[in-house]
């Protein structure tokens, strides 16, 4: 049965091995999924935070930040504790807050204002940090978007460290960013790894059965050798944990020189050279937010 499971593994280490070599130019395995909704009660549901009362339909304050393109929710509550953002004239910091239509909402002193939705992929360059603003970080990647073709307001989904390159998605459109980080979704990347040193095929093998860390232990679905390099893996992962990769390989007694991302969601940096970006299709939008990619 060892064998069998050996056999089984490296079968899928292989195929692993050919995705890394043709990330960027061949087009994934599409397959459509669908989503049911569930009511959690007779007047507000999971889905849309949206609530009925005399006649008026109140949303909550993060969801309502997060559909005008400022940020994700979970982000959102953030700003809200931290006193950033007013209703009608009086900071609002408590979480779960109910506001109606006509309400004047402001964040940063500055009023907000519905935007068209907006799509960018990114080849993201190393030494620029994915938040939206951090006063010890250099350079963000909000500056590589031109403004005069893209005058929205736009954040990044998930995080790639400073050191970090590859794909990384912008939108003003929080629930789609929602979906695509929230740990339920389990949204599929594929990262190429650059070691310190050759990798031996057993650590391979473990990375797969499952690496203790210290938030828990964390599985690669897939991980292989690239071009026969032993210093070059490439992992398949759905764990979205903060800096899952460099952990794992650390764990197993690895430093990691380099990590490109190069599939996100269904997204691939193709044509896109390092600090380029382009605006999705709608075609690519449509098949995001239905993950018809994966």
């Amino acid at each position: 049965m060892n064998r069998e499971r050996k056999s089984n593994d490296s079968r899928r280490a292989g195929r692993t091995a050919g995705r890394m070599g043709r990330a960027d130019t061949r087009s994934p395995k599409r397959e459509v999924r669908t989503a049911t909704i569930r009511k959690t009660g007779p007047k507000e549901t999971k889905e849309t935070g949206a609530e009925k009362s005399n006649g008026t339909d109140k949303i909550r304050l993060n969801k309502f930040l997060s559909n005008a393109g400022i940020c994700s929710r979970r982000d959102a509550d953030g700003y809200i504790e931290a006193g950033l953002v007013s209703v009608n004239g009086t900071v609002v910091t408590e979480l779960g807050t109910k506001i109606e239509p006509g309400d004047d909402v402001r964040f940063n002193g500055e009023r907000i204002r519905g935007e068209k939705k907006v799509y960018i992929v990114m080849n993201k360059p190393k030494n620029y940090v994915t938040t939206m603003s951090d006063p010890h970080a250099e350079h963000c990647v909000i500056e590589l978007i031109n403004r005069s073709l893209c005058p929205e307001r736009v954040f990044p989904v998930g995080r790639l460290d400073k050191a970090t390159t590859g794909v990384l998605l912008l939108t003003n459109d929080g629930e789609l960013a929602e979906k695509l980080t929230h740990p339920s979704y389990m949204k599929k990347k594929i990262y190429h790894v650059w070691l310190d040193k050759s990798i031996r095929s057993q650590d391979l093998d473990r990375l797969v059965k499952g690496i203790k860390l210290e938030d828990g232990t964390v599985y690669a679905d897939e991980a292989a050798i690239v071009d026969n390099d032993k210093e070059q893996i490439g992992i398949e992962i759905h764990s979205g944990k903060n800096r899952v990769i460099r952990r794992m390989m650390e764990a197993l007694g690895y430093r990691v020189r380099k990590l490109d991302r190069v599939y996100f969601a269904g997204l691939t940096k193709k044509k896109l050279s390092r600090g380029q970006w382009r605006f999705l299709t709608d075609e690519e939008v449509i098949m995001l937010k239905t993950g018809m990619y994966e």
